[in-house]
């Protein structure tokens, strides 16, 4: 009797071992000329958005872009344009999963869109205040939003320094960083990996 009252606790110990490891989210870095910044993943929330960007991610799509538009007290967004300000084609647009009950709040990362609804493709944005007026209210165009996937950890101080750097006008678009503000290379964090932040 005690064999197998031993043989289930080790199973229920191995199993809920599994279930932790199942449950750890993914950890992408970002490795900019402002420093480093860490962010956890949420597939729970937004599977749809958290495969696509691990899909440019793992494709070093991001490798060599910039953060495109900073806009003090409100975003820095990144992810399509190459220093020179011209805008590198992405996959096709995923659905928007903004419903999903997270909220824009400060260090969050939400995907950056059109007016469209559904067009999310590879641009993103790091929130710098919290902004629920971007969150989802309903299924109209308007009240839509936009889906948060995941949130900073690390590197705070580096998101801080990106949202102060001065800005100007170029090739038409307004926001622009002056000096070009590069994701140097963008990867995973092997689990097990200790925190990567800082400049």
């Amino acid at each position: 009797m005690k064999r197998i009252v031993a043989l289930v606790v080790v199973v229920a110990t191995l199993a809920a071992g599994t279930a932790l490891a199942r449950k750890e989210n993914p950890v992408v870095v970002m490795e900019t000329t402002e420093g480093k910044i860490t962010i956890e993943l949420y597939p729970d929330k937004a599977p749809v958005t958290v495969d696509n960007f691990l899909w440019y991610v793992d494709h070093h799509f991001y490798d060599g872009l910039i953060f495109h538009r900073v806009i003090k007290d409100f975003m820095i967004q990144g992810g399509g344009f190459t220093p020179d300000m011209h805008k590198k084609a992405g996959n096709p647009p995923i659905e928007n999963e903004a419903g999903n009950g997270l909220s824009n709040e400060k260090y969050t990362i939400a995907m950056a869109r059109t007016s469209a609804v559904h067009s999310a493709t590879s641009q993103f944005f790091i929130n710098t205040k919290d902004n629920p007026f971007l969150d989802h209210r309903d299924n109209t165009s308007r009240g839509f939003g936009y889906c948060v996937f995941g949130k900073v950890i690390d590197g705070f101080d580096t998101v801080d320094a990106i949202a102060a750097v001065p800005t100007t006008s170029k090739n038409g678009y307004q926001n622009v960083p002056k000096t070009p503000v590069v994701i140097r290379k963008c990867y995973r964090l092997e689990k097990g990996t200790k925190k990567a932040g800082g400049k």
